[in-house]
């Protein structure tokens, strides 16, 4: 038994006892599992630390249901592999996050902690919620457009999406297999490098996580900065204004890639129709319009215009290698601004869909709040393939930006 596993187990459960009835970031969770799980939990580098599982992720011991009506109350056999991984490093599953239906826009019940009428973004809302409320230590979270990326902007916290492939998908329900990236929501950079010593392969490394200094950074606007709103802006302009006092800092022309977005939605658009394939065929009548939309846009696609799109998608990949030639680390927005209002959605995914489609690893980091007092995020990315490098830079930049905001329910 592991004494520091009871102990995290009952400082984790008061947490969500205390704050879940107004977040509502789980769909499902046991306290009576929980408890149980801490008397036999392994002991690892995980040891204790609180795991909640985006409902799109298979687990034995909680129902996975795609945030869908489709799929109520819907048990697995076993566990995804990174859940397994997780728990035999030690860690305690928490329970099941609240997703967006199929990791799409429908949003579930979940509100953001730093102001209840606002939206924790999707897909990975519960996720990114539980850990800004303190509920969990690791949030796994997935993203094939910004479904990462947008909430850890909107809840002030850190949000790793690795390189495409880096972690098992085994266990995940698809949208886009072109994109679909497994990842993390924690706190802070160095628990994300602890998460990533286990998932990255099939036997957990040493954590050797070090903030270095970059030598060249470039500051990307991206294509759809007229998309930015005021916070944003006024964001990566201190952001940058901080970073140049230490390294040096450069403006990053990416007009080449404007074609990036469109390429984004004609995939995953198409894969979402394949991946979704029965779903639409058995039960149409319980998907939303929002989904519903996106499939029905997916139909009409040819494989020519898919397969050209997928050709147009590498010839970008190569490009934006090119770029990291130059530059350790790139610095671009993460959100368009501020959390939404509930009722005007969970947010748009443009800042991220260029990154997604290039398949290339970012960590949105907090550290500014936008006119509203609410967090605004910025992500830093890194080469293809180099996320440990990218994990020791944004440890570094973590230091530098001028704090983490406090939601308003842990004040």
């Amino acid at each position: 038994m592991s004494k520091n596993a009871s102990e995290q187990a009952v400082r984790l459960l008061a947490r969500i006892e205390r704050h879940e009835p107004q977040i509502q970031a789980f769909s499902s969770y046991d306290p009576a599992r929980l408890r149980q799980d801490a008397q036999t939990v392994s002991d690892g580098v995980l040891s204790g630390l609180g795991v909640g599982v985006k409902d799109i992720i298979d687990t034995v011991h909680y129902p996975t249901m795609y945030g869908s009506p489709i799929y109520s109350g819907h048990h697995t056999v076993n566990d995804a592999a990174c859940v397994a991984q997780l728990k035999a490093a030690g860690a305690l599953c928490l329970g099941k996050t609240v997703t967006t239906e199929f990791a799409f826009f429908q949003a579930g019940p979940t509100v953001n902690p730093h102001d209840f009428s606002r939206t924790p973004g999707g897909s990975s809302s519960g996720s990114a919620a539980a850990v800004a409320a303190g509920m969990i230590d690791i949030g796994l979270a997935s993203q094939t457009a910004a479904s990462l990326t947008r909430p850890a902007s909107y809840c002030g916290v850190v949000g790793f999406k690795p390189s495409y492939g880096r972690y098992a998908a085994a266990g995940i329900k698809g949208l886009a297999p072109s994109f679909d990236t497994l990842g993390t929501i924690t706190i802070d950079v160095a628990t994300a490098a602890l998460a990533d010593s286990i998932l990255k392969g099939p036997l957990p490394a040493s954590v050797s996580l070090k903030p270095t200094t970059p030598v060249r950074i470039g500051i990307c606007q991206t294509p759809w900065w007229d998309q930015a709103e005021p916070s944003t802006r006024i964001a990566l302009h201190n952001a940058a204004t901080l970073l140049q006092k230490h390294v040096s800092v450069e403006e990053v022309d990416l007009s080449t890639f404007v074609t990036a977005a469109d390429l984004h939605v004609t995939i995953m658009s198409y894969e979402a129709c394949q991946a979704l394939a029965w779903e639409y065929a058995e039960r149409k009548s319980l998907l939303s319009p929002q989904i519903t939309k996106l499939l029905d846009a997916g139909r009409d696609i040819t494989y020519d215009v898919y397969r050209a799109a997928l050709v147009d998608a590498e010839k970008l990949r190569a490009g934006i290698a090119e770029i990291f030639k130059q530059y350790d680390v790139l610095l671009a927005p993460a959100a368009p601004g501020e959390a939404p209002r509930l009722e005007d959605g969970t947010g748009s995914p443009i800042f991220s869909r260029l990154w997604t489609l290039l398949r290339i690893p970012t960590v949105t980091l907090p550290g500014f709040v936008g006119l509203n007092g609410l967090p605004v995020g910025l992500q830093l990315l890194g080469a293809f393939g180099a996320d440990e490098a990218l994990l020791n830079f944004a440890a570094w930049v973590e230091t530098v930006f001028p704090f983490r905001p406090v939601p308003v329910i842990c004040r």
